[in-house]
């Protein structure tokens, strides 16, 4: 990026919700079939759950692990799929100033996850500048943006930690607390009525865990944003500020109502703590089935009573009738008709941010000393191996040619077989909040890649070029490196696609590993004479292709080498046992089925990457 320092001149202030937005959600239910089961029967997670939270209200969901917090929190946010993978069923109301969910009200709602998924070498102005590129509408520009950036940086307390990298597990960067404050702030920036977030402290102490509250609380009270999140155990501090509680038991709800009266609620059900405690502990005791008045009642007979009781109560419907009766944000102004398309920046602004991203973020990795060290090393070892080799000894010559196409067979391989199962959960969350379009970030994601995938390979070729003696002109030289750098794409393709099919790295790189070898079993070097059941993977190998090329770029059939260990018998070359197997014919057949494999194997890739993107509600 240019001078993101220089771009930040203008001043935006990020104040009020634009739009301020009321939740409303009745009768939430949501079944799944459990994974590995052979039984039809559906697993309930969500059991007709109904609450309301109108702007400037922070509503807390509690309860235990399991208890359904961040499947409800995920179906508010308008990301929960139903009829999707795994055959999950969304049923119930979820409105948004009486409005159901669209593309329009996404632009809205702002949804933080709790893991940080953020790219680790960024720095934290660089990585808001360009989310603020690609969520921004064109409306503002690129110095508004980045001016927008800066002022949530500001609002967030971010300033003295936004020239440093995020950081990760593996790259040393900015504390857990700023992590999470760069996630809510990415979020922020398009200045959101409606806050998700899940599980915000979540691993933080307790005074980031204050600090990061305290933001939320003046977003939402101050800046008449609705806010939601989930939360496990908060303490007595934290509790106190949530304005609403929704406490959750095995999809059940137990409480729902103002955060000052929960205790006052349970205790007219004869449970109150017989010592002072944390209320959050309290609740929590009681979603789990725990009563300190009778530590011997059953735990399930606890969550029955405790379930019957609210059923029975009028608190949550006594609420939504308030809000239907006096919300005036209820009722639509008209003044936020403005029609917006679905994506808010052109393809072209999406994938020039993200090339320029995707060099900045992957430099470190794609530059690197061990990287360029490993090509030269093999490079020379194989000039060393192969110095000055004439046709005499054509056997061997042909061998470095099998040893090329094999090592740049496996080698871009192994390099691109890793990229989409990395991304993944950064793809993920980028998709569903609508950052961006899938085609603009696979074609910058495989553009960004090419220079080190095309220059490495051609300094290799160079080297053993010069050292190995291998054909003095241009015309061959420039065919041997465009065959290569062919080749190297290839393998670069087929690597994409198996990641892109399997997503997982361990497993992608085996599988691919092995269908390489495959592959470079049956090229035509080291088995000659192949069975004929098995033959055919030959025309689906990339080594096959690969090999045949090199040996077209430097041989002629007609060529002639010395065949006899006297030096008295010359043989033309197109009659060498192993290159009459490979053949020194159909040099546009094996181009044109590089040039297929290229776009084929791409094509797969993007195809098995759209299952990865936006879930709708329907």
């Amino acid at each position: 990026m240019a001078d993101i320092e220089s771009q930040t001149n203008n001043t935006v202030f990020i104040g009020k919700a634009n739009r301020p937005l009321t939740l409303m959600f009745e009768d939430v239910s949501y079944k799944i079939k459990p994974k590995n089961s052979k039984s039809e029967e559906m697993k309930t997670i969500l059991k007709g759950i109904k609450g309301v939270v109108r702007p400037g209200e922070m509503l807390a969901m509690m309860g235990p692990s399991g208890s359904g917090k961040t499947t409800l929190l995920t179906a508010l946010g308008g990301r929960l799929s139903s009829g999707g993978v795994g055959g999950g069923r969304l049923t119930g109301t979820i409105t948004y100033n009486n409005k159901p969910f669209s593309n329009k009200m996404k632009r809205n709602i702002g949804f933080v996850a709790q893991d940080d998924i953020l790219l680790p070498h960024l720095t934290v102005l660089e990585t808001l500048v360009f989310t603020a590129l690609l969520r921004l509408p064109n409306e503002l520009t690129a110095q508004q943006k980045a001016a927008q950036a800066e002022v949530v940086i500001s609002q967030l307390g971010l300033s003295k930690c936004k020239n440093s990298v995020v950081g990760s597990q593996m790259v040393r960067g900015v504390s857990g607390g700023e992590r999470k404050r760069v996630s809510i702030a990415q979020e922020m920036l398009i200045n959101p009525s409606l806050l998700f977030l899940d599980e915000p402290t979540s691993g933080l102490d307790s005074t980031t865990a204050q600090r990061i509250v305290s933001t939320l609380w003046e977003v939402a009270n101050n800046g008449g944003r609705t806010v939601v999140m989930t939360i496990h155990q908060p303490s007595s501090r934290l509790f106190y500020m949530f304005h609403k509680i929704l406490l959750l038991s095995e999809g059940n709800t137990m409480y729902f109502g103002k955060g000052s009266e929960a205790m006052d609620y349970f205790s007219t059900l004869g449970y109150a703590p017989s010592v002072p405690m944390n209320p959050s502990d309290f609740l929590l005791d009681l979603a789990n089935g725990l009563s300190m008045n009778d530590p011997e009642e059953e735990v399930a007979m606890v969550k029955e009573k405790l379930v019957t009781a609210y059923k029975n109560n009028n608190i949550a419907e006594n609420l939504m009738l308030e809000v239907q009766e006096s919300d005036e944000n209820l009722v639509e102004d008209g003044s936020e008709e403005k029609s917006y398309g679905r994506w808010s920046t052109t393809w072209c602004q999406q994938f020039s941010v993200l090339l320029r991203r995707g060099i900045k973020e992957r430099k470190h990795d794609s530059f690197s000393g061990l990287k360029i060290g490993q090509v030269l090393a093999v490079a020379i070892m194989s000039g060393l191996l192969w110095w000055q080799s004439d046709d005499s000894h054509l056997q061997d010559k042909i061998g470095l040619f099998y040893f090329s196409s094999s090592f740049w067979g496996f080698y871009p391989l192994l390099q691109a077989i890793s990229t989409f199962p990395k991304e993944r959960m950064i793809l993920e969350k980028e998709r569903s909040s609508g950052m961006y379009r899938l085609s603009s970030y696979f074609i910058s994601r495989t553009t960004s890649d090419l220079p080190m995938e095309l220059v490495l390979p051609t300094v290799f070729i160079i080297i053993i070029y010069v050292m190995a003696g291998l054909k003095r002109t241009a015309t061959s030289f420039f065919a041997t490196l465009f065959c290569q750098l062919l080749s190297v794409l290839v393998a670069q393709g087929f690597g994409l696609a198996i990641g892109a099919l399997v997503l997982d790295q361990t497993s992608a790189t085996i599988l691919g590993s092995v269908i390489m070898l495959c592959f470079l079993l049956t090229s035509g070097y080291i088995v000659q004479h192949v069975p004929k059941f098995i033959s055919w993977t030959k025309y689906i190998s990339v080594g096959t292709y690969s090999y045949k090329l090199l040996l077209i770029s430097q041989f002629k059939a007609t060529d002639t080498y010395t065949c006899s260990s006297d030096g008295g018998r010359v043989c033309e070359v197109g009659e060498f046992p192993p290159i009459k197997l490979v053949g020194l014919d159909g040099k546009l057949t094996a181009l044109l089925a590089l040039v297929a494999m290229l776009i084929g194997y791409r094509l797969v890739a993007y195809i098995a990457l759209m299952r990865i993107g936006v879930t709708k509600r329907s």
